[in-house]
Parts: C-alpha cells; sequence; structure tokens
C-alpha cells in the first residue's frame, strides 16, 4: 500500500466534522484535531489539506514508508489516533518477546524497524486493543469511544 490508499482508508475511518464533548482531541475534521493543529480552521477543512497535513505531521516523521506493507497501515492508523510516541511503544511492545529485548521507549529507529519486519500484523492488532482496553480502565470516561476503537483496530 503507499501513502494515497493508506491515508484515504483513515480519513474514511476518522470521517468528518466531529466536535464531540468527550473527545481529548476536541474539534476535529478528517481526524485533524484542533488541540494538536490550532491554527487550521478545522470546520472548513478540506480532504486536500488534511492529506497535506497527514502526510508532512504523521507520515514522514512516523517512518511507516519504512515498515513491512503487511502493518504500514494499523501503525500509520495507530499514529493518527494516538499520537506517534504511543504508537511507536505499543510497536515496541507488540515486537518484544524474551528473546528480542527491543527497548520500549517510543523512538522508531533502526532496532524497532529491523525487529516490526518479524511479527505477524494481528499481534500488533491485539497490542492496540490492549491499550484502548488499559486506557478505559484508567480513564472510564472514554468508554464511550470503545466500540469504535475496536472495530478500527480490526480494520486497519
Amino acid at each position: 500500500m503507499v501513502f494515497k490508499e493508506i491515508v484515504d482508508n483513515v480519513i474514511e475511518r476518522e470521517g468528518g466534522y466531529v466536535n464531540h464533548p468527550k473527545d481529548p482531541g476536541g474539534e476535529t475534521n478528517f481526524g485533524i484535531a484542533k488541540r494538536s493543529h490550532p491554527k487550521e480552521d478545522i470546520k472548513n477543512l478540506t480532504k486536500e489539506r488534511a492529506e497535506e497535513i497527514y502526510y508532512d505531521d504523521y507520515w514522514v516523521p512516523s517512518k511507516a514508508p519504512f515498515l513491512p506493507h503487511n502493518i504500514q497501515e494499523t501503525f500509520f492508523d495507530m499514529v493518527v489516533n494516538m499520537g506517534q510516541r504511543r504508537a511507536v511503544k505499543i510497536l515496541q511492545e507488540a515486537c518484544n518477546s524474551k528473546k528480542c529485548g527491543l527497548k520500549v521507549d517510543g523512538r522508531i529507529g533502526k532496532l524497532t524497524i529491523a525487529a516490526a519486519k518479524k511479527i505477524d500484523p494481528s499481534r500488533l492488532k491485539v497490542f492496540r486493543i490492549l491499550y484502548y482496553a488499559n486506557l478505559i480502565k484508567r480513564k472510564p470516561s472514554l468508554e464511550a469511544f470503545i466500540v469504535g476503537w475496536i472495530r478500527r483496530a480490526m480494520e486497519a
């Protein structure tokens, strides 16, 4: 998959304009949150501008193009949904085994990319779901989002 296909899928999952009172990101459009992009006119954001933001602020810094094709979309969707540092930590946790010993530091580098080439893509999805479950234990007010998050984790 290439960026355009992946970002189209992410935008489809994100949907259009939303301003849910319980969403920590606040006002969003195409998944672009006002909280993270305070200078953007979120309500009038175009799909084309959202794609530019995703490419410059998410795709390139996340190093998703260097990951195996079979986990690029899952990983990139995680970066969009929960931030790069958290997404990388979950990827590192999914890659870890007693033999691997990969440091879970939220930074994506050569060791993380190499380890990612060895994991089953479904393992990353499971670790993502575990993160959501633990997040809701810590912040019960986010329970309203669990069905959408689990659906998203299974799709991406």
